[in-house]
């Protein structure tokens, strides 16, 4: 009697180990290591939309400085002297094609009309032609030697602007109030700035042909 009892007690127990085993068997090893949770899924990318990192922005290129209308005048001032010289070397200035030295009051005349008035001023006669702002020294062969304008351009230039471009005048002289700045313009011809002490300004250039003006007698 106790030995069936003690049988079925034993069985009892080995049912309980097998099952212990099992159960132990079937449950991941904490000491392997090897066990990892499920990764994130990496997020889906549609075609063309690849990211990939910006370049950086480049600035935006540098404009150069516009001028300064200080230096803008001043180049429009040069401009202007530098023209007045290349006229000056041809006996002319600028809107008159009636030249110093070459000219004849009489082809002006026949061209521009009678002038608006004749005086006798210095070396010879003047014709003005107060609409064209142009005035023709000639002498009595009607030889013209001095060709003035009176452009309101002219007004605007001082003294230090005219050195600055043409260097010191090669002499100086004075008719009344007005100063009188002689420049070599070329072999043949001067170029002289009348500028009254009044307004320190240009009031007329004058493009003068020395040699014929000592001639004013001929004919």
């Amino acid at each position: 009697m106790h030995t069936i009892k003690r049988a079925k007690l034993l069985a009892a127990a080995a049912a309980g180990l097998l099952a212990l085993t099992a159960c132990q068997s079937d449950a991941p090893s904490a000491a392997s290591g090897t066990s990892k949770p499920p990764e994130a899924a990496a997020p889906s990318q549609q075609p063309g939309t690849a990211t990939t990192p910006e370049a950086p922005a480049k600035p935006a290129p540098s404009s150069p400085a516009a001028p300064s209308n200080t230096e803008s005048s001043s180049a429009s001032v040069e401009a202007q002297l530098k023209d007045i010289l290349v006229l000056a070397r041809k006996g002319l200035v600028k809107g008159s094609e009636f030249a110093a030295h070459t000219g004849l009051i009489d082809e002006v005349e026949k061209k521009w009309g009678k002038a608006d008035q004749i005086d006798s001023a210095g070396k010879g006669l003047y014709a003005t032609y107060k609409n064209r702002g142009i005035t023709f020294g000639f002498n009595k062969g009607e030889l013209i030697f001095d060709v003035r304008s009176y452009d309101p351009e002219l007004h605007k230039l001082t003294l230090p602007a005219i050195e600055k471009t043409l260097g010191k005048p090669k002499e100086t002289a004075k008719n009344g109030d007005d100063q009188i700045y002689v420049f070599q313009a070329s072999e043949q011809f001067e170029l002289k700035f009348v500028i009254p002490a009044a307004t320190g300004k240009v009031d007329h250039i004058s493009v003068f042909s020395p040699q014929d003006a000592k001639n004013n007698m001929a004919g």
